[in-house]
């Protein structure tokens, strides 16, 4: 890592450092999903990704977080990384930024595998741009435009956010993988 006296070039280093480990540990997931993972639903009470009549996918949401929390499908899961991604990077890289309506899932299988990859190499792009000084600016999100809160910050926000969707995805396929739970008696 680069070495400075305001540290910013070390910290811009360490966050992408902590970004290509993250997608590292989420392709290993990419690469074993299957078209039927997408819309597996692990649970009774899930949120998942639904095929209008013109084709086009719709998730499931609400403006209020429900209770009990729906467990996500993949599809769904993918949708929100795509949705939360498309917006943070359109903000690095000084686009408007789009509203959740306008994130189009591609559907499941290699089009959203490929359409994830993609937002990669988008990020990647504003992350290359970025200057040491830029990552000391104000964040324009997710915290729009408070000063207590760094471009620094959300890149770091980004990683943890895909850091945990990359987990929830990876744990819905291996347990759809090991198909039915075992009997509880044994």
């Amino acid at each position: 890592m680069t070495d400075s006296p305001d540290g910013s070039v070390r910290a811009l280093d360490l966050l992408r450092w902590q970004f290509d480990l993250t997608w590292s540990l989420f392709e290993y997931h990419l690469e074993r999903l299957v078209p039927e993972d997408f819309l597996w639903e692990p649970a009774a009470h899930c949120w998942t990704m639904h095929r209008a009549d013109d084709g086009t996918w719709t998730a499931d949401w609400s403006e209020t977080e429900p209770e009990p929390v729906p467990v996500p499908t993949i599809g769904w899961l993918s949708w929100h990384i795509g949705w939360w991604w498309s917006v943070a990077a359109d903000h690095a890289h000084g686009r408007t930024p789009r509203e959740r309506e306008d994130t189009v899932w591609p559907g499941a299988g290699k089009p959203a595998i490929e359409w994830l990859r993609g937002l990669r190499e988008d990020w990647l792009a504003a992350l290359d741009r970025l200057t040491p000084a830029g990552l000391d600016t104000t964040a324009p999100f997710p915290w729009p435009n408070d000063p207590r809160h760094t471009v620094a910050h959300m890149i770091a926000w980004v990683n943890a956010e895909l850091m945990k969707n990359a987990a929830e995805i990876g744990q819905l396929r291996l347990q759809r993988a090991v198909g039915e739970v075992p009997d509880q008696d044994r």
